[in-house]
């Protein structure tokens, strides 16, 4: 099935120069099940100095997009497209050409940096590797160049920690050293693939103010993948949404925070905790799981979930639209209807599974005290008798 032609946003800096164009760009895996189309005709613009989101359920090809970008996924997979950094093509080039540009031109922070990381070498010597692999300087600039970075991402005495291995660095301090690795060439593009993953909320705003920071110092512009909306909302220009390989909403951060006009956008909204909320309101689910990418469903995939789905979302995928706002598009046949201040209360509904739920703790509670009741009057009728029995058989104590 093939995706429809999509339209592309702008940009939320129409001043700046676009350093990053992707066309069309499509990744299939052939695999023993059949062929997964994990990435379904994507395009977007980065310009000089963005930050832009990309979010979506865990499958729905946001990391895949970015390691074709990089040329880093494995020969199984076919990808087609076009990927224009500052005018030259990426997809096809040779690897030695690509090496030239990955690293130095366009950088990437991976998920996990305990994975990431060579386990049997010392932090500062990787990413000195990584300087002598761009640039002409010797052992000794390049490990000064590798201490500077580690101490410019806040890690404390950064001479004596750059000599550590990556076990000896906490996870905080090792995704750290992941963007000192990433920034030690001064790229043009950062592609930061779920940089605040299984880290606490305070290292992970830590996280992310150095890569504020770095962001700041570099000019840098920047790919973040995520599935947390919060860390978007704090951090990108523009949000890409991503739903079954291939873009469903993308705009401004305030045009898709304050007016989603795709309901699986609205249902992630909807899940999302809120600091105004008066403590009573409830999160709003989203029912089912995302599609098999191997036996996409005809039409929208997000139809089965979709309480605003009729007959024409099941015949006819939606293209990628310009809504009212011409920065603001949307993949869905609805999305005129999904105006003004709808909340996710309003479209997603208590779900069947919720009141189950509801009713489950309801009857485990109503179990649960049944028991304590009923074992509190067993105890006790226990105990009559043998307080009784006790009484009969002591002496009775009179006066003397």
């Amino acid at each position: 099935m093939a995706a429809p032609v999509v339209a592309r946003v702008g940009g939320a800096k129409p001043g700046a120069q676009v350093i990053l164009d992707v066309e069309d760009l499509s990744v299939d895996f052939d695999t023993e099940d059949g062929v997964v189309k994990a990435v379904r005709g994507v395009s977007y613009q980065l310009r000089a100095g963005e930050v832009l989101g990309i979010v979506g359920e865990s499958g729905s090809g946001k990391s895949v997009s970015s390691m074709a970008l990089m040329g880093l996924l494995p020969r199984t997979a076919t990808v087609s497209g076009s990927v224009r950094y500052r005018g030259t093509e990426l997809l096809g080039m040779a690897r030695q050409e690509l090496n030239h540009v990955r690293g130095a031109k366009i950088a990437m922070i991976f998920q996990d940096p305990m994975t990431s990381m060579n386990p049997v070498h010392r932090v500062g010597h990787q990413i000195a590797e990584v300087v002598r692999a761009h640039e002409d300087v010797t052992r000794h600039q390049a490990w000064d160049r590798a201490v500077e970075m580690l101490d410019r991402v806040g890690i404390p005495n950064a001479p004596e920690r750059a000599r550590c291995y990556p076990h000896e660095y906490s996870g905080g301090m090792r995704q750290r050293a992941m963007i000192a690795m990433a920034m030690a060439n001064d790229p043009d593009i950062v592609i930061a693939d779920e940089p605040t993953t299984a880290l606490d909320v305070t290292v992970q705003a830590q996280i992310l103010e150095a890569l504020e920071k770095v962001k700041a110092e570099f000019s840098s512009s920047i790919i973040l993948i995520t599935h947390d909306l919060g860390v978007v909302a704090g951090m990108a220009d523009r949000v890409m949404v991503m739903y079954a390989g291939r873009a469903v909403e993308m705009g401004s951060v305030d045009a898709i925070y304050d007016g989603p006009r795709m309901p699986y956008t609205l249902g992630l909204l909807g899940a999302l905790p809120r600091l105004d909320a008066d403590g009573n309101e409830r999160l709003v689910p989203i029912t089912g799981a995302p599609p098999s990418l191997v036996n996409l469903p005809p039409g929208c995939p997000f139809q089965p979930r979709c309480p605003l789905a009729t007959d024409l979302c099941a015949d006819q995928e939606p293209a990628l639209l310009a809504t009212d706002d011409s920065n603001h598009l949307a993949a869905c046949h609805y999305s005129a209807s999904l105006t003004g201040e709808i909340s996710p209360d309003e479209v997603f509904e208590v779900t069947s599974a919720d009141a189950t739920l509801g009713a489950e703790l309801a009857a485990g509670a109503s179990a649960v005290a049944s028991a304590v009741a009923s074992s509190a009057a067993s105890s006790v009728a226990e105990a009559e008798p043998i307080g009784a029995a006790e009484q009969a058989n002591s002496p009775v104590e009179g006066p003397e």
